[in-house]
């Protein structure tokens, strides 16, 4: 498509495989926008696009990517709030018709299977190496290892016994992330093998798990691993959690950290039979369709909203697809 499309605290770039979003720096974006600083999107990551009216004069198109697609969503497990969704865009409602041309645009390249959960992820997770400091100690992740180190301000006698923690992500299942902005916030990683053990009850407990549990071992020693195996139900007595806190553990620095690694875990888990999903190709469409379409564009371009360049390499395109 190659058009940019400029809303509030992020811009839109149309290719023809998939949705460049490149996000603003300023006092008023969101951190964890400023944070991922911009994130391709393939069409094949969607599963919708729907507009809608927003807040004081404005508009919003959204695009809902398919469950399983976004590393960073799939470690969010619906905890993001509205304002920190990062397939959101805010637009001026005078912007609407075109937003609602966009929106069109990109539901007309969605898959057949677009409503289906992916096998794999699409959208690129943060890269490593990260870090980020917790209520009871500072994490890191060079993109193999992820580290523990305790601090003797915040962490539990159970984690100063246990000292501190290395986890190979090859050892790892899953990420369970507890947004800082609930209570009793943590970051988890769960044992592989330990799947269906679920923390019980009580402080530091919680229900936001990434896709798969995460499991880890400790030091790589007996008794770490004796450690994990017997798994403690509150995150801040679990030598493979950390907490938040107040300032400690913000959105827009452990939860890229959790999407990174569950991106990572994912990626070196050992593989199945299952073959890596092929993006479906977009068919011819019906002439009626395109019809429709130039008619709409043509409004566009009379409402000046379109340049003259814009309008005939959309048409030439539009036709070349009968």
């Amino acid at each position: 498509m190659g058009d940019v499309l400029a809303g509030i605290h992020a811009t839109w770039e149309f290719d023809t495989d998939s949705v460049l979003i490149r996000f603003e720096r300023g006092i008023r974006t969101p951190k964890l926008f400023q944070s991922l600083r911009e994130r391709r999107v393939p069409h094949a990551a969607l599963s919708a696009v729907t507009l809608t009216p927003g807040k004081r004069g404005t508009v919003v198109l959204h695009a809902v990517p398919r469950p399983g697609a976004d590393p960073l969503l799939e470690a969010a497990a619906g905890q993001l709030k509205d304002g920190c969704d990062p397939y959101r865009l805010v637009l001026p409602a005078e912007r609407e018709t075109l937003a609602e041309y966009y929106a069109d645009e990109l539901r007309a390249l969605l898959g057949p299977d677009a409503a289906e959960s992916t096998d794999r992820f699409l959208v690129a997770a943060p890269e490593a190496p990260m870090r980020f400091k917790a209520y009871d100690g500072r994490a890191s992740f060079d993109g193999d290892r992820i580290s523990f180190r305790w601090f003797w301000t915040g962490a539990s006698t159970a984690k100063w016994k246990a000292g501190d923690q290395t986890f190979p992500v090859t050892e790892l299942s899953g990420v369970e992330w507890r947004s800082p902005e609930a209570f009793d916030g943590y970051l988890r990683l769960l044992p592989r093998g330990l799947e269906g053990v679920a923390p019980g009850p009580g402080p530091g407990t919680g229900t936001g798990m990434a896709a798969e549990p995460v499991t880890g071992t400790g030091t790589g020693t007996a008794q770490s691993a004796q450690q994990m195996a017997s798994r403690p139900t509150r995150a801040d007595q679990d030598p493979a959690a950390v907490i938040f806190g107040l300032g400690y553990g913000p959105v827009h620095e452990s939860l890229p950290f959790a999407a990174a690694v569950l991106e990572s875990v994912r990626r070196k888990q050992p593989t199945t039979a299952a073959p890596a999903a092929v993006p479906a190709g977009v068919g011819r469409r019906d002439p009626a369709d395109i019809a429709e379409r130039i008619r709409h564009l043509g409004e566009l371009h009379q409402a000046g909203l379109v340049t003259d360049d814009e309008f005939s390499a959309k048409k030439a395109q539009l036709l070349a697809e009968l």
